[in-house]
């Protein structure tokens, strides 16, 4: 946020046409944005309806479970709930139940069943998760079955067994489906979901250069909060990332795409640093510009060029190429850093050109090299 608000003159009012074309345009920005959701997450939908219908029939057809219903319950939740992690999603959904399922029979057992048994029954089997460290989910699952057993009639079927062997079936039915009926496509999920995030990353890079050296601290505080609203999308492509790697470390069939996988699981740390330090770094280029200090010519130019390299770096892992164009970009950014630095930087200007030797050395670092090696090549 800014540490001060700055004032806006007042706008006339355009054309009535302009305002229609900006509606239709931001529509359009919308319809696209749930396309490449839709076409991202569509795996995910189909792996949750094939791994409920298996489970359905192996439950009820197979295993004669007369409650069948928690099985593709459980496939769908292990699925959809955790686009990684499917394995130690199944685990946590199964240990979850068996928490809930001896803890409701023990003290069911003793007090009976009603409203006050259920409430204390419930307390105590997410108690009972919670002293084994178990997760959200397995406080769930351990909670949602205490109510079940908690709530059924002194002579209904016992559903204990029924309920664990339903939460097996559709835990390991999603894990069979996930990663050996129908995997999702790890480089194609990645170049889409990493694609879009690193396009974002460096786009605003690249506005924040233009602001600064346009002199247009409004056009840079934008750029922030662009930045800043980026968040949620960098964290969902991280998720991304690793069910990719999951998949090509576990499924079979995706085995040949484990190296490449796992160079880019490692570039992802490192990205992850390099987003947070551009974010401060335009945080810093607002303060600059507002307090109008000296902007040497080859500053906006190292930012731009950093952001060149993020996009190089990409293009490089989904090709499997080693990065060197990458690397030597984000030098040259380096380079123009120490360049500004020789004419001269106020107080912001210094933080800003030492964040960017900071993101160019993260960057080196995903490329493949170790931190001294970056460091020295960065000048850090």
């Amino acid at each position: 946020m800014r540490d001060r608000a700055r004032a806006v003159p007042p706008v006339a009012p355009g054309p009535p046409g302009r305002a229609v074309t900006e509606v239709v345009a931001a529509a359009r920005r919308q319809a696209q944005e749930a396309y490449e959701r839709l076409r991202r997450y569509f795996i995910v939908a189909l792996q949750a309806g094939l791994a409920a219908g298996l489970s359905w029939y192996v439950a009820n057809t197979l295993l004669h479970n007369p409650q069948p219903l928690f099985a593709p319950a459980a496939a769908v939740g292990t699925i959809a709930a955790a686009i990684g992690n499917r394995v130690r999603r199944t685990a946590e959904l199964l240990g979850g139940v068996i928490v809930g399922v001896l803890v409701a029979d023990l003290i069911i057992q003793v007090i009976g069943n009603g409203p006050v048994q259920t409430g204390l029954v419930v307390a105590l089997a997410i108690s009972a998760a919670v002293v084994f460290r178990g997760s959200g989910a397995v406080m769930v699952q351990a909670g949602s079955t205490a109510v079940l057993l908690g709530t059924v009639e002194p002579s209904a079927p016992d559903l204990a067994v029924p309920r664990t062997a339903n939460a097996l079936v559709g835990g390991g039915v999603a894990v069979v489906v996930a990663l050996l009926l129908l995997p999702l496509n790890p480089v194609r999920v990645v170049h889409r979901a990493a694609g879009a995030s690193l396009d974002i990353f460096a786009h605003q890079l690249t506005v924040t250069a233009e602001a600064l050296a346009a002199g247009d601290p409004g056009r840079a505080d934008a750029a922030l909060q662009r930045l800043q609203t980026a968040e949620a999308e960098r964290k969902e492509t991280t998720e991304i990332v690793a069910a990719a790697a999951e998949v090509a470390s576990l499924s079979p069939w995706r085995w040949r795409r484990r190296s490449q996988l796992h160079r880019y699981a490692h570039a992802a740390t490192h990205l992850e640093l390099a987003f947070t330090n551009s974010r401060n770094m335009v945080r810093r280029v607002v303060a600059l510009l507002d307090a109008r200090e000296p902007v040497p010519a080859d500053l906006p130019v190292a930012i731009e060029t950093f952001g060149q390299a993020l996009r190089l770096l990409h293009r490089d892992f989904l090709a499997g190429r080693t990065p060197e164009i990458a690397r030597s970009q984000a030098l040259r950014a380096a380079e123009a850093v120490q360049r500004a630095r020789a004419e001269g930087l106020g107080f912001s200007g210094t933080i800003v050109a030492s964040q960017l030797l900071i993101v160019v050395g993260e960057l080196l670092q995903a490329s493949g090299l170790t931190k001294p090696e970056a460091d020295r090549m960065a000048g850090v």
